[in-house]
């Protein structure tokens, strides 16, 4: 769509003119404004400075869940169907500046799920502020367009805040491989809510380093991250997670099952990173951690820690690759995908428990997608966890486990 808008508004200008010229009776006159005009339209052709795009994607989910996950309803089936994302963009580039604004829209209101400015230097440096998602775990990267599950890991869920306001830059030496990422945002996230009882602003630092050795169908990828949050005095929030099924009665992950939420004056997470891809095969593995810092260093959960970890594979039936973008070092589908299938399965684990609370989660998912095209993807999911934990019975009851199966269609504007 680049530059379309501009180019139908001079081919009306054109016509408008040309009937005007006509009724003058005058055709050097014509002839020279239609020549001036074509050699404005082919000047937009090849002119970023009018570079706009626009797309977006509709996803319409289905939930089926039972035991665990419906526990509120003594573990009896459950069931919603519901438009899992409708998402617009615009974006648009201007010489060394590009600009991108994400919409997502619900039932009855709008969000701002990014609104970003960028600008790169000649040395590949690039810097971008707004609200743009922060730079950490691979899973939680992956656009949800192009993950192969879902709904995200738990891992990715508990310790990812996606989208918050803020600044960050990154830079992608191709002769190495190396890749770093470094960030300042407004902390709003995880129970905090941007400021401290003093109405001041809180933030929160972010980084990731990453070295990958990419090839089409031969990559290997390692990263680590790590992210200081302060919380101003703010509780953590007691849910972290739903056990990877969307709509569901109860979320399995919950540090405060049995207990109490804690008042933090900050908390540090970390998480370590890999994949490998071979041909149509991609293995991704993450381990991620949180040490909390109780604004009350009494309290039984300061210096707490929670972590957890996923292990996926997928494969495609047809010999398909997922493509590696190393210079944002994470995966997306393969392009110009046709009438293909893949096949995914994952393991995930979130420990939320501590000596008298919470519980612990481990979830299997088995899943397929069929790509119609490009821009039309079904999928389905089939997923059991387990849940244990001193807070297991003030969570579920005596539903420990559940099932549930999940389906989408993803549709790509």
């Amino acid at each position: 769509m680049k530059a379309s808008n501009t180019q139908l508004a001079l081919a009306i200008t054109a016509a408008l003119v040309s009937t005007s010229a006509l009724a003058d009776n005058d055709t050097q006159k014509l002839q020279a404004q239609l020549d001036a005009l074509q050699k404005e339209v082919n000047a937009l052709k090849t002119s970023s400075s009018f570079n706009l795009e626009f797309g977006g994607r509709v996803q319409l989910d289905y939930n089926y869940f039972e035991g665990a996950y419906n526990a509120g309803n003594d573990g009896s089936g459950g069931s919603d169907f519901f438009p899992r994302r409708i998402r617009t963009y615009v974006e648009s580039e201007h010489g060394n500046w590009d600009h991108k604004l994400l919409l997502e829209f619900g039932e009855g209101d709008a969000e701002i799920v990014l609104a970003r400015v960028r600008y790169a230097f000649e040395n590949g440096l690039k810097i971008k502020a707004g609200k743009i998602r922060e730079d950490m775990s691979l899973n939680a990267l992956t656009s949800s367009k192009h993950i192969n599950t879902i709904e995200r890991s738990a891992v990715a869920n508990t310790f990812s805040p996606f989208f918050r306001w803020g600044v960050s830059a990154y830079q992608y030496f191709k002769d190495s491989g190396f890749r770093y990422a470094v960030g300042v945002y407004k902390n709003d996230a995880f129970g905090a809510t941007g400021n401290d009882e003093n109405d001041r602003i809180i933030l929160a630092i972010t980084g990731r380093a990453t070295w990958s050795s990419a090839a089409p169908g031969d990559v290997i990828h390692l990263g680590a991250w790590h992210s200081y949050r302060d919380m101003g005095g703010n509780e953590l929030g007691a849910r972290f997670a739903r056990g990877e099924v969307r709509e569901t009665n109860v979320r399995l992950v919950n540090y405060a099952a049995g207990g109490t939420t804690v008042a933090l004056d900050s908390l540090s997470q970390s998480g370590l990173e890999f994949a490998f891809q071979a041909d149509s095969l991609t293995l991704e593995a993450e381990y991620a951690s949180r040490a909390l810092d109780a604004l009350n260093s009494s309290d039984d959960l300061d210096a707490e820690r929670f972590d957890g970890f996923h292990v996926s594979a997928s494969y495609f039936l047809g010999g398909e690759q997922r493509q590696y973008k190393a210079g944002s070092a994470l995966f997306v589908q393969p392009k110009n995908i046709k009438n293909a299938w893949e096949l995914v399965a994952r393991v995930s684990q979130m420990d939320a428990t501590s000596k008298n609370q919470g519980s612990e989660v481990t979830t299997f998912t088995l899943g397929t997608s069929y790509y119609v095209s490009s821009d039309i993807k079904f999928m389905g999911n089939l997923i059991y966890s387990d849940v244990e934990g001193p807070g297991t019975a003030a969570l579920v009851s005596d539903e420990d486990s559940g099932m549930g199966f999940s389906a989408r269609m993803q549709y790509l504007f």
